[in-house]
């Protein structure tokens, strides 16, 4: 009966459908701009709750909501499993519905304001890092993914990574609350001057943040198969479309390539196995006096895994496999409990076998030239610490290959292109993906777009990347992560505050030794409550909808 009448009561599906609203500030909706202010109304849900109880189912409705709005296209591969992934991971969102219940309820003070524009964003960035596990789905719809477009936005990302981003756009949403529910003037400004700071701190950092020196420039032909029938006709699509770029680049807008990069399960063999396939790239990459990077399924021992190989004239000149697997379609997480998904949905029947870890490829260039690269598959350009770790290891550029044919004519092709865009602002590398049905695209060191393919077209296109020295360092790059740690310690710190405040209040006052002998101090009076504080409260909360 508790289930029920809680499924009555209409503020909690309007917290749900509040939870959905930020979606459209990510691809393909793209409106951008709506990140900085869609996550208020959920805010003021979830503030107006009549305890932090109900504040906290709110703010699981509002996590689910987000999730499955962001991850709707999942549902093919996971059917009713969705909603089961969206309730569970929901459940993070209760942390943040909490804290803008203690902070944001009437009366709002000062202090009380000022903690709100910290605690909150910190909250969110703790969730956000949690998620990040890849079990639990990996850092999808990062709210500061929604920024990809906007290159003076990203420059916070060459400061902090896409967490600080994350970090400004909550704090931006927090001051408009603030700026909302305020009764003084005061209060209202500081909200104002919050957000304004925040918005503007990108801009800034672009400004006093320039890019690296290019020491030199190299062309990547990406190679765009298209959508194919069979996986033998998709391999020799991209072969196909390469053999007729080699022929075609004496003409205008076809300048030979450094570096030819295909998509994710771009070759339908297993290259160890079938010397005739690679006797006939490595003639490819002889005539074109280019490596090219080729990407198959490989079986060993009835495992099998998905490997990035670099082919040279002298034959494969190294390999990457992929490390951070797709939860659901590469593997299943927690298989012994969650088994029973296959029956009802198209996840995984097996578990595919993991890389070792990012590690660097090195391609020949004409001339006696190197190019050290650093070269990640499909799900793998989600993670801001993979591409970190290349960068540490010398890359110039970072790789990604990539087949979202599952997904296809959904808005997972956009979210994903779009987070290259992210690790080249991360990492002061430019960042390409070659996807084999789309989407293809190539971004500068600086985050800035350079040539976008979208699903419907098939082809080859040439980019012309500047490289910065291999030394080259941004903010993140040397500091790592130290911002979501800084939001642990906040969010820690926060909770242990309100936890004594809140035992002080109930009369549950610790006990103090002294000298082997144990007493209790006297409970204090009515008299002796908190008069201020976060959890102290001091009038009555908000009526809202029951």
């Amino acid at each position: 009966m508790a289930i029920l009448r809680g499924l009555a009561k209409p503020v909690r599906y309007a917290a749900l459908v509040a939870g959905a609203l930020p979606a459209l500030a990510f691809p393909d909706a793209n409106l951008e701009f709506l990140a900085w202010f869609g996550l208020v109304p959920g805010l003021l849900i979830m503030r107006a709750a009549p305890g932090a109880r109900e504040a906290a189912v709110r703010g699981w409705w509002f996590g689910a909501g987000f999730l499955m709005a962001n991850m709707y296209w999942l549902a093919p591969v996971l059917g009713p499993g969705l909603l089961l992934v969206a309730v569970v991971i929901g459940a993070l969102w209760t942390g943040v519905a909490v804290a803008a219940w203690a902070l944001l309820r009437r009366p709002v003070s000062a202090r009380r304001a000022l903690a709100a524009l910290v605690v909150l964003p910190s909250y969110w960035l703790v969730i956000e890092w949690i998620r990040s596990w890849q079990a639990l789905a990996g850092p999808w719809a990062v709210l500061g993914a929604s920024q990809w477009q906007h290159p003076a936005v990203l420059a916070l990302a060459a400061v902090g990574g896409v967490w600080l981003v994350s970090f400004a756009i909550v704090a931006a949403n927090t001051g408009i609350v603030i700026m909302l529910i305020s009764g003084t003037a005061g209060l209202r400004i500081l909200g104002a001057a919050a957000t304004a700071i925040v918005v503007a701190a990108g801009p800034v950092a672009f400004a006093l943040t320039p890019a690296a020196p290019v020491v030199r420039r190299v062309t990547v032909a990406l190679v765009q198969a298209g959508v194919q029938p069979t996986p033998a006709l998709q391999g020799g699509a991209s072969l196909r479309l390469t053999e007729a770029f080699a022929r075609s680049r004496g003409g205008p807008g076809h300048a030979r390539p450094d570096l030819i990069v295909w998509g994710e399960s771009s070759i339908a063999f297993d290259l160890h196995a079938y010397h005739g396939q690679l006797a006939r790239l490595e003639a490819l990459s002889a005539a074109e006096q280019a490596d090219i990077l080729v990407n198959q399924d490989t079986t060993q021992n009835g495992r099998k895994s998905k490997v990035a190989v670099l082919v040279g004239p002298a034959g494969i000149a190294g390999q990457y496999a992929k490390t951070r697997l797709v939860p659901f379609g590469e593997y299943i997480p927690f298989r012994q409990q969650l088994s029973w998904l296959t029956s009802i949905s198209k996840a995984a029947p097996v578990n595919m076998t993991p890389g070792t870890g990012a590690h660097n490829l090195v391609a020949a260039l004409p001339g006696g030239g190197r190019l050290t690269m650093g070269v990640l598959i499909c799900f793998e350009s989600a993670f801001p610490d993979m591409s970190r770790v290349d960068t540490d290891h010398g890359a110039q550029l970072i790789v990604y290959q990539t087949s979202d044919t599952t997904f296809q004519d959904t808005w997972a092709l956009g979210q994903h292109a779009s987070y290259s865009a992210l690790r080249a602002a991360e990492t002061g590398r430019p960042v390409v993906q070659a996807a084999l049905t789309g989407d293809s695209v190539a971004f500068d060191d600086r985050g800035r777009l350079i040539s976008w393919s979208g699903p419907a077209r098939a082809g080859v296109d040439a980019v012309r990347l500047g490289l910065p020295s291999a030394a080259a360092r941004t903010v993140y790059d040397r500091l790592g992560d130290y911002v979501p740690w800084t939001a642990v310690a906040v969010v820690v710190a926060t909770a242990v505050i309100a936890l004594l405040r809140a035992g002080r209040r109930d009369g549950r006052l610790p006990i103090v030794w002294r000298r082997g002998h144990r007493r209790t101090p006297p409970a204090a009076g009515p008299g002796d409550q908190p008069r201020s504080g976060v959890m102290a409260g001091g009038q009555p909360d908000d009526p809202v909808a029951q």
